[in-house]
């Protein structure tokens, strides 16, 4: 997969609210009810970053969690990046983020 230009970064991010860029990098931060909502939504994201072979960096921290994608071989962010963290947003709806 081919590495996004600044611009196609810039834009991309626009369809992925919340996450911001870090150096090669797209993260996010959600915040659960309490640990156990923060570790069933770690084991759904388990599940699709397994389906689609591409694996977030995952911080889990009580009731917090956060997600890091960059696709390594590409050497920064792709598409793969932002089809994998709009997934991730729609999860976090269904588990009930707070924020």
């Amino acid at each position: 997969m081919k590495k996004l230009t600044p611009a196609q970064i810039t834009a991309a991010l626009k369809s992925v609210p919340g996450w911001k860029k870090a150096a090669r990098c797209i993260r996010r931060t959600a915040e659960f009810k309490d640990f156990p909502a923060a570790v069933r939504f770690v084991n759904a994201v388990a599940r699709l970053a397994e389906k689609a072979w591409h694996h977030p960096d995952i911080d889990i921290r009580w009731n917090k969690v956060t997600l890091t994608l960059t696709t390594h071989d590409a050497g920064g962010l792709t598409e793969k990046d932002f089809a994998l963290a709009a997934q991730f947003d729609r999860l976090a709806i269904r588990c009930r983020v707070k924020s």
